[in-house]
Formats: structure tokens, C-alpha cells, sequence
């Protein structure tokens, strides 16, 4: 399968638009009607018209809360893993993380990408492909699982991974147990994360966070008949993460299966795999599967940079993974609202592109950084002064530990604040059809910079800070290579913010010539 950039963001985007739009931007209401659009789409169609802030607030409250519940997933197998086996079970989910991160990136690789597709298809007023973008999408989702199976079902392959994430021989047992049924059951992973970012795209927020929150809320039920009740440990933790991602897999495939009045439906038809299609899903989701690539692999040499390192510390091997693991996947919690925001405002961006509205493209834009500027600011200050507070709900025993566990917290996240400007800024490229310079954003920060900071610092910085020891610059490495990444996502905005503005001149001196 070919993938052509040419195919996603250049002339024969832009011819497509210019066929289906009137000169002042935007599809006329004949035209919709001819491309399949009628009085039920409005949900759809208001993308284009209604108010930006009030857009905003209407997708991300429930973008927000729908990925907290999402990212609530790891927080709560921590939680009760934490309180009936101690901190190895905390371990060997730390060890489990960068596995199953690598598998949500490709979820996320179709999830997203079919998503912005569709986004584009119904801002170009093209009904049909955007429907045809859903079904592909499901298929997607299927052959990813089958690969998933394949990889569970061999040990070799398994014990690979768990070597590559640094499992000591004592974690090693209960994280091949987590992670086995984890990709048994990845289909509803990848079907209720990812066929779920299409809820959103048909003007229901809502439903796609009421989605989300029935599998969190059956999480927690399951988690508790399984660990506490029956006493499975890991083998029932990762059993009730399954069953809870199951509940939301069926209320998503429920909306476009039965739901009456919906804007697009999953049709059998649609199934059958369009390459040329696939290769514009999967071109649009490279950036999002890249940042989550890059962070899966940040934590496998972060795994490895923890047992190194804590090996030369009194603090030792399965205490650094537990405890910097465990600060590692509350900062992930942390920044899912920021990702949340970055979602919400994706199909209004999408959507006014392909419709040519610069004007309204860049009010959302702008809008949308205020947001997550302002949700990370909220939180960042919550870590900071609760931060004690947060590590004990896991139930780590020591006081020390838990104290040092919540120093490392409140140092990675020193920069939190601007770090949503940063997120919202890169998935911007991916929301109008520029998947290469939103890779290179997505990248710089954990490819980039982050890890060669995270082997430069623990030679350097003990050499010149009394005090500093190896293990503590592993983490000191994160807020640094997040103000990297600021500065370079910076550059890319202003560029894109000036040939916005210039292409709003163009389409005005367009109008008047016209009239």
C-alpha cells in the first residue's frame, strides 16, 4: 500500500474543495443536499457557522472529561493492584505501560487519522467518502487486532518485549499475565478509542464521553470483583480493563449501527478495504501514532535508565520503576486533558479547512491554545500542591518512597502550564491535512530531545550539581526537553499563522474582484 502525501495535502485536496464549494467558501445548501447532506446533519453542518467559543465548550468539556476517563484505565489497575499486592504490581504495569502504549499508537494511528479524513470529507461537503472513511477505518481496527493475536499467542515474542521494557526477573511473571490479555482483548481497545473519535466528528460529544465513561465506570466494578473479591491480581486487573474497553466498544458500534438520526452509519459495504483510502487514513494518523510511538519508546529507555540507574542507588531497581513509573503515568493522566482539548477542536478545524474558512480556522486555532493553556495551568497547580496527596491513593506503604515519588512528580511537570500550547499547535498540521510537519512536531519532543537528554543529563549534571545523582537527572530530562519542544513548535506556528492570514486576503480580494 502506497501512501502519497500528494494525495492528502496539495491540489487534488484543493480541487476537490473547489468543486464542491461556491467561490465565498462553504458548501451552499443545494449543494449539500446533492453530496447527501440533509436537515439532519446540522449537527454537522453548524461546525461551520456556529460560534467558536461556544463550539469549543461544547466538544471539549466532554473531549476533557472523555480522555480522563480514558487515561483512568491505567490509574485504576494501579489503584487496586497497588492496594492488594504492593508496589510489584505497580512495577509490572510500569514494565506493561510502553507495550501497551506502542498498541494505543496504532490504535491511535487509525482512530485519528480516519477521524481528521472524515473531518476534511464533510467540510468539503463530501458525504459519502466521509462514510466510506468509517468503515475503512472498522477494518482497520480488525486486521490490527489480528496482528495483536498473533503477537500474544507467541512466547517468544512476548518474552522479547518484556526484555526490550526491562522487566526484572521478580516483575517479569506478572507482567506477561497483564499483558497477554491486554492484547487479546485489544480489538475493543482499538474500536472503542478509536471508532469513538468519530462520535465526536458528528456533532455528539456527549455521547462519545457517555461512551467512554460506561467502560471506566465498569473498569472500577470489574477491578473490584476481580482483585479484591476473587483475588486474580494482575490476571484480573487486566481482565476488568478488557471488559470495561468492552462495554464502550459496544455502546460506540451502537450509535452507528441503531442509533436513529446519526449524520454517518457503519455499513457493511463500506467494509471492504479501499486502498487508496486507507493509505490517506493512515498518512493523516502517522503524527498522532508517532507521538505515541515516541512515547513508548521514551519509556522502554526510560525502564532501562530506572534499573540502571536504580541499581546504583539505594533506592534499587523495582523501587525506581515503581515509584517513577507510578509519577510517569499520573503526569499521563495529567496531560490527557490537554489532549482532550486538542481533539475537541480537531473537527471544527477539519471541517471550516476543507471549507475554506480561514477566518473561523484561525479563531479556533487560537482559541483552542487559550483552552489547554488554561486547563494546564489548573492543573499544574493541583499536582503542585497535592502531589503527597495523589501518590498515596496507590497505596505505596513507604513514606519515604512516597515522598520521593512525589518530588519527581511536581519536578516533571514544572512546565506544564505551556505544554498544552504545545500540543494544540502540532495537531493543528494533522487537523488540515499536513501529517509531515505535525510528525516532526509530534517527534521533537520525545524523539528530538528528550531522549538524548535522558543519557546526556546523568553524566553531565552529577559532574556540576553537588547532589545530583544519575537517577535524578532521568526525570530532570522531561521539563527540559518540553521548553525545546515549545521553542520549535513555536516556529512552525507562526509560519502557518502568516499563510492563514494571507490566504483570507487572497479569497477577500477574490470577492470584490467578483462583484
Amino acid at each position: 500500500m502506497k501512501i502519497d502525501e500528494k494525495d492528502i495535502v496539495s491540489a487534488e485536496i484543493d480541487s476537490a474543495r473547489e468543486a464542491s464549494m461556491p467561490a465565498e467558501g462553504g458548501a451552499s445548501e443545494q449543494a449539500q443536499a446533492k453530496l447527501g447532506f440533509d436537515a439532519a446533519d446540522e449537527k454537522v453542518l453548524r461546525l461551520g457557522t456556529g460560534s467558536i467559543p461556544k463550539l469549543i465548550a461544547e466538544f471539549a468539556v466532554p473531549a476533557i472529561a472523555g480522555y480522563l476517563v480514558n487515561a483512568a484505565y491505567n490509574i485504576i489497575d494501579s489503584i487496586f493492584l497497588g492496594h492488594a499486592i504492593g508496589a510489584i504490581g505497580i512495577a509490572a504495569t510500569t514494565v506493561a505501560n510502553p507495550i501497551m502504549t506502542v498498541f494505543l499508537a496504532i490504535a491511535m494511528l487509525v482512530g485519528t487519522g480516519g477521524n481528521a479524513l472524515c473531518a476534511l470529507k464533510l467540510g468539503e461537503g463530501r458525504k459519502d467518502v466521509a462514510e466510506r472513511t468509517l468503515g475503512n477505518t472498522f477494518m482497520l481496527c480488525v486486521l490490527v487486532w489480528v496482528v495483536v493475536c498473533i503477537v500474544a499467542s507467541c512466547p517468544p515474542a512476548m518474552d522479547a518485549l518484556l526484555s526490550l521494557s526491562s522487566a526484572t526477573d521478580e516483575v517479569r511473571p506478572y507482567a506477561y499475565s497483564f499483558m497477554q490479555i491486554i492484547f487479546y482483548g485489544y480489538f475493543v481497545q482499538c474500536v472503542g478509542f478509536g471508532i469513538n473519535q468519530f462520535i465526536r466528528t458528528t456533532g455528539a460529544p456527549n455521547r462519545a464521553l457517555l461512551t467512554m465513561v460506561i467502560g471506566a465506570v465498569g473498569c472500577i466494578f470489574f477491578n473490584y470483583i476481580f482483585v479484591i473479591v476473587m483475588g486474580l491480581g494482575v490476571a484480573g486487573s487486566a481482565l476488568a480493563t478488557v471488559c470495561g474497553q468492552g462495554l464502550s466498544c459496544i455502546s460506540v458500534l451502537w450509535y452507528f449501527l441503531f442509533t436513529k438520526g446519526v449524520p454517518l452509519k457503519l455499513r457493511v459495504k463500506n467494509f471492504k478495504p479501499e486502498w487508496s483510502l486507507c493509505g490517506r487514513i493512515i498518512a493523516l494518523g502517522l503524527a498522532s501514532f508517532a507521538l505515541q510511538a515516541g512515547m513508548a519508546v521514551t519509556n522502554f529507555l526510560t525502564n532501562m535508565l530506572l534499573v540502571h540507574y536504580g541499581e546504583l542507588s539505594p533506592l534499587g531497581a523495582d523501587s525506581a520503576l515503581a515509584s517513577i513509573g507510578l509519577a510517569v503515568r499520573v503526569i499521563m493522566f495529567l496531560f490527557t486533558p490537554l489532549f482532550g482539548v486538542s481533539v475537541a477542536v480537531q473537527p471544527l478545524l477539519g471541517f471550516n479547512y476543507g471549507a475554506k474558512k480561514y477566518d473561523r480556522v484561525r479563531i479556533t486555532w487560537k482559541d483552542g491554545i487559550l483552552t489547554a493553556v488554561g486547563v494546564g495551568t489548573v492543573l499544574w497547580a493541583l499536582a503542585q500542591f497535592f502531589a503527597l496527596q495523589i501518590v498515596a491513593i496507590f497505596g505505596l506503604n513507604d513514606p519515604e518512597l512516597s515522598e520521593f515519588t512525589a518530588y519527581v512528580l511536581r519536578v516533571m511537570i514544572a512546565v506544564m502550564p505551556i505544554v498544552g500550547y504545545q500540543i494544540v499547535g502540532s495537531n493543528y498540521f494533522t487537523a488540515t491535512g499536513q501529517p509531515v510537519k505535525s510528525i516532526i512536531l509530534g517527534l521533537s519532543r520525545q524523539i528530538l530531545f528528550l531522549i538524548p537528554l535522558m543519557f546526556i543529563l546523568p553524566e553531565l549534571l552529577p559532574t556540576i550539581i553537588p547532589g545530583i545523582q544519575g537517577l535524578d537527572a532521568v526525570y530532570i530530562a522531561t521539563p527540559v526537553a518540553d521548553v525545546f519542544a515549545i521553542l520549535v513548535t513555536t516556529v512552525f506556528v507562526v509560519v502557518e499563522w502568516k499563510r492563514l492570514k494571507r490566504r483570507e486576503a487572497e479569497q477577500a480580494a477574490a470577492g470584490e474582484a467578483a462583484m
